[in-house]
């Protein structure tokens, strides 16, 4: 089968095709053939530093689409030539990727398989964000790093629609900010936004601030809270150094600071995933939200796809479509 491998650490040219064994499940493990592949800022990360790479040759890709070619023992409710969406640890950008059963999930009735490679990461991270950890109520205030990506283009849905009372977001270019204004953000701004907030909001700040960026992002973030507001980081593209906040931080104004990472819950509480992927695929079923496929790739073309993610001027989802077959 072709595999997309990284040999080692650098820019987008380090992706090369290569042919590879077809793995094989193990116990509580499903292979997928591959329909379509989601790209992800992590798997820039992969490739240029090493982020959750265990050990090099590495196949990156965290989510796919396709059908199951061969169930490992003790899976249950999952069978071969069911179509499905799958998180994965790596392994996507290939023919056939491995996945946990507990992170591989049925394709909703209705969604086809071009749809259904957008779900898997970025619909329960968002949900997560706006219900689960940020606990978002009616009427509330919200503000978004990234507000044109992935995850953020689906925040600004859920949250117009659980009641928010103003959704703002921040976005490095004009032309990412008119994306953002069409998925639910009532206002953007573009670089600094620390002042704007304030601003916007008479001085009083938000209610919910999330934060994929890190370092002076996750800051500028933390200070543009309400009395009793809420952060959540779930992300640090910045490559910040790890940061801590404490006592001056969170008692004058009794802020509260949350993270969040869906591969690592897939990890430490996979029912709990399944439950939470439940809930937000309910919510792309039930016309609440859309994510926008603005790039299409082949799987060969993978270095392309990160030039592109990778100049910060992409929106919504960028894609890799593997097998024709299951494509057309």
């Amino acid at each position: 089968m072709r595999a997309v491998e990284i040999q080692e650490y650098g820019g987008p040219e380090v992706l090369k095709v290569v042919e590879a064994e077809v793995p094989e499940p193990g116990p509580g493990r499903v292979s997928v053939e591959v329909a379509y592949t989601g790209i992800n800022f992590a798997d820039l990360k992969a490739r240029g530093e090493g982020y959750r790479v265990p050990q090099l040759p590495f196949v990156p890709g965290l989510e796919a689409s396709g059908r199951i070619r061969a169930v490992g023992e003790g899976v249950t409710g999952l069978s071969v030539g069911q179509e499905v969406t799958a998180m994965t640890e790596g392994g996507a950008y290939a023919d056939v990727v491995l996945a946990n059963a507990s992170a591989v999930f049925p394709v909703p009735a209705g969604v086809d398989l071009r749809t259904a490679a957008t779900l898997p990461a970025v619909l329960p991270t968002a949900y997560a964000l706006v219900h689960t950890v940020g606990r978002l109520q009616p009427g509330e205030t919200v503000l978004v790093q990234g507000a044109a990506g992935g995850v953020s283009t689906v925040v600004g849905q859920l949250a117009k629609a659980a009641g928010a009372g103003r959704v703002y977001g921040v976005v490095s270019g004009e032309a990412k900010a008119a994306h953002a204004r069409e998925y639910g953000y009532d206002e953007v701004f573009v670089g600094e936004f620390k002042d704007a907030v304030r601003a916007a909001t008479d001085g009083r700040g938000v209610d919910l601030a999330l934060d994929p960026v890190g370092g002076e992002t996750l800051r500028s973030s933390l200070a543009s809270l309400a009395v009793f507001g809420r952060l959540v980081s779930f992300g640090n593209a910045s490559s910040a150094p790890a940061w801590s906040v404490g006592q001056p931080e969170l008692y004058p104004t009794g802020i509260s600071v949350g993270g969040f990472s869906i591969l690592t819950l897939a990890k430490t509480a996979p029912g709990e995933l399944r439950s939470l992927a439940g809930r937000a695929f309910a919510k792309v079923l039930d016309g609440t939200v859309s994510l926008p496929v603005t790039a299409e790739f082949g799987l060969e073309e993978a270095a392309e796809a990160h030039r592109l993610m990778g100049t910060r001027t992409s929106t919504g989802k960028l894609l890799l479509r593997v097998n024709a077959r299951l494509t057309t």
